[in-house]
């Protein structure tokens, strides 16, 4: 990278080929470039403003080039550096999990208004993958039992190592949904004070499975049918069986499938039906109460 030659120069280049060849507003653009050189240096991002007029050697351009190249081919920053930060903690990720995004946040936040800090409330994450749900519940609500499932293998291994780093405790199970808790299932009977979830939701021809970070990222835990309705349906109606009642059930969902959720959760029996808007203004989740 001729020319960059301090830190400063070599962030001003990255983020201005950053911008250019992926789209990025240059805001986020600038972000990104400090991030990559922040984990390629092993330096706080304080030390990158403190230092911004060093110069630069030999091999730390050549670290932080090497991920600026990958990251231009497209790969999400989050598998460059192996974490992403979610709920205001890191959390390990990789190609077996979804990338947390801060739309998930808003879940976890509707879930924890609905556990009270002085009850040891049941609570099932469905498809849990990184984790950062379950995990983020069981830290926040330390009185909570937090039971985390997923069918992938990998997946779990990489929650159950996000649960160690930040000493969460949550019980792991490999279960394809609910199949841990039906008949014959190791747990068939177990019942759930607040089911939560952010299941695949995106519609198989979707475009933007082949654009973005989500190429990176496992199609089964993105795709779902011709409308992306197929687990969203599922859970929809096989979530009163594993409920208590008056139990709670939480579903993340596409940016334009509220009305349908919400038409789904009323003919499986759920009362006091609602959607909630992300950041953006978007009805991002939908949930309801257990008719008792």
């Amino acid at each position: 990278m001729a020319g960059a030659a301090s830190v400063a120069g070599l962030l001003d280049d990255a983020s201005a080929r950053l911008s250019v060849t992926l789209g990025l507003e240059k805001r986020e653009a600038r972000l990104e470039a400090r991030v990559l050189a922040a984990f390629a240096w092993d330096v706080t991002p304080a030390w990158l403003i403190a230092h911004d007029t060093d110069p630069l050697t030999g091999p730390q351009i050549a670290q932080f080039t090497t991920l600026l190249a990958r990251r231009l081919s497209g790969e999400p920053v989050a598998h460059l550096t192996g974490t992403r930060e979610f709920y205001g903690r890191n959390f390990q990720v990789s190609p077996d999990v979804l990338i947390p995004r801060p739309d998930t946040e808003l879940l976890v936040e509707l879930a924890l208004a609905r556990m009270p800090p002085g009850q040891a409330v049941e609570v099932l994450d469905l498809g849990t993958g990184s984790g950062c749900i379950a995990i983020s519940l069981a830290l926040e609500r330390p009185l909570a039992h937090v039971t985390a499932v997923d069918r992938s293998p990998a997946a779990l291994l990489t929650a159950q190592h996000n649960a160690v780093i930040l000493n969460a405790r949550v019980e792991f199970l490999m279960s394809d949904w609910f199949s841990a808790f039906t008949p014959p299932g190791v747990l068939a009977g177990r019942r759930f004070d607040l089911i939560v979830g952010n299941p695949p939701y995106i519609a198989a021809a979707d475009p933007h499975l082949a654009r973005g970070d989500v190429r990176f990222e496992p199609l089964a835990a993105l795709a779902a049918g011709e409308d992306g309705l197929l687990d969203l349906r599922q859970l929809a109606a096989a979530a009163g069986a594993h409920l208590k009642p008056g139990g709670i059930l939480l579903l993340e969902h596409g940016y334009d499938q509220a009305d349908a959720v919400q038409t789904l959760l009323q003919a499986a029996g759920f009362c006091h039906i609602q959607s909630w808007p992300d950041l953006s203004g978007i009805r991002r989740v939908s949930g309801g109460e257990l008719s008792e």
